[in-house]
């Protein structure tokens, strides 16, 4: 981080990544990044309960990354916030690398 941020600015980057540590969620957004999906769907698609993917997905929309909108008694999910894949994109390069240097010093053993 190369700006100087306030105890508040960090605050709210730490809430971010809490909001991202937990693999439901990020399992979520991987189904919402193929497009619009109702709770039914992601349900259908993760095996887990609707109480338990409607959690995660309030706790992606209070985040500002997920939005709804509702058609009868359909709720649909989409994005919101598409800077979250370019996170989640510098966070694979990062492991990528470093399982790949791993797996170098194994090969070399």
């Amino acid at each position: 981080m190369s700006k100087k941020l306030s105890t508040e600015a960090l605050a709210l980057i730490a809430e971010r990544f809490k909001v991202l540590s937990e693999p439901l969620r990020l399992r979520i957004l991987h189904l919402l990044q193929e497009g619009e999906k109702s709770v039914g769907e992601l349900t259908d698609a993760i095996s887990t309960s609707q109480p338990n993917v409607s959690k995660h997905l309030k706790i992606l929309q209070d985040a500002g990354i997920v939005k709804r909108r509702q058609v009868g008694n359909t709720v649909y999910y989409s994005i919101a916030d598409q800077s979250i894949f370019v996170l989640c994109e510098a966070v694979c390069d990062s492991l990528e690398d470093r399982l790949k240097r791993q797996a170098d010093v194994f090969i070399r053993i």
